[in-house]
């Protein structure tokens, strides 16, 4: 008499992570195989540094960073590339927002559910690509930068924990962005309402204007918004001109609020986009 031995199971987070790098896999080729997305994903904020620096940067003032225009103009291009980072992170939301609506349209959930993978590797595999496709897009912009006079100068360790720090924006916004996006009936309003809350938290920050520059009813805000945390502890970390910084806790600690509000931003949507997720595909 033969006995059938049992199947081990894997643990469940390891599990988890693992069908996750699987399906992150499966969308960056996605992405390699649609060159036109990709080119206009880094074309967009490009255009936007451009604008800044030589459109606007004359009129913007830096407090307390030189009188002569020319060197006003050159301290705004240092403060204006690490809040382009920010909001070009940030926008990796909206990727994420149309990304999980196209693969609910097309039936792609469907196919996955008929595959022994763990249950949320799905949105850890698209969470994981929108924020690793991030990489390229700072390079280009870094690129970018050093051709319009930006320049690092708080030293090699401090660069490498920015860009670390804001590729963990991104793969924290992309939760946010996949909770929308599985509430949305179709791609084309994912697409809008994926851009909808993206514009006031990037502009209501200090990406582009100092927050000492704001009304004081609209300083709170800016002052307790990630998005200005995070474009600030890269300022710091990068070198660049920081401006006068209103007397608000976050302000002061830039680097750990910044931290402390990623880990609670992806605990909350990510079990909001597990939960939604399950419910969806048990229908």
């Amino acid at each position: 008499m033969t006995t059938i031995a049992p199947v081990r199971s894997r643990p469940m987070v390891g599990w988890a992570v693992h069908d996750g790098i699987v399906v992150a896999r499966r969308n960056l080729i996605q992405s390699i195989r649609v060159p036109e997305s990709l080119f206009f994903s880094l074309v967009q904020p490009v255009i936007f540094v451009l604008l800044f620096a030589y459109v606007f940067g004359g009129a913007i003032p830096i407090p307390g960073d030189g009188a002569n225009p020319e060197e006003a103009a050159n301290a705004y291009r240092n403060y204006l590339m690490p809040g382009i980072f920010g909001q070009t992170v940030a926008f990796a939301a909206a990727a994420s927002t149309v990304g999980i609506a196209e693969d609910m349209r097309k039936g792609l959930i469907d196919r996955f559910r008929a595959l022994p993978m763990a249950h949320g590797a799905v949105l850890i595999g698209r969470t994981f690509a929108d924020a690793a496709r991030q990489i390229l897009v700072l390079a280009v912009l870094s690129i970018t930068g050093f051709v319009i006079g930006w320049r690092i100068t708080g030293g090699l360790l401090n660069a490498i924990y920015a860009y670390l720090l804001l590729l963990l924006f991104a793969y924290t916004v992309s939760w946010v962005g996949s909770t929308i996006g599985l509430a949305m009936p179709n791609p084309e309003t994912a697409s809008t309402a994926g851009l909808a809350w993206l514009f006031p938290v990037t502009f209501l920050s200090n990406a582009f204007v100092p927050i000492s520059s704001m009304p004081d009813w609209l300083q709170a805000f800016a002052a307790f918004n990630p998005v200005s945390t995070l474009v600030l502890a890269t300022r710091e970390l990068f070198g660049n001109p920081t401006g006068i910084q209103p007397d608000y806790w976050p302000l002061q600690h830039p680097i750990p609020y910044t931290v402390m509000a990623c880990a609670l931003i992806i605990a909350i949507f990510a079990t909001l986009s597990v939960r939604k997720f399950s419910r969806t595909t048990s229908k």
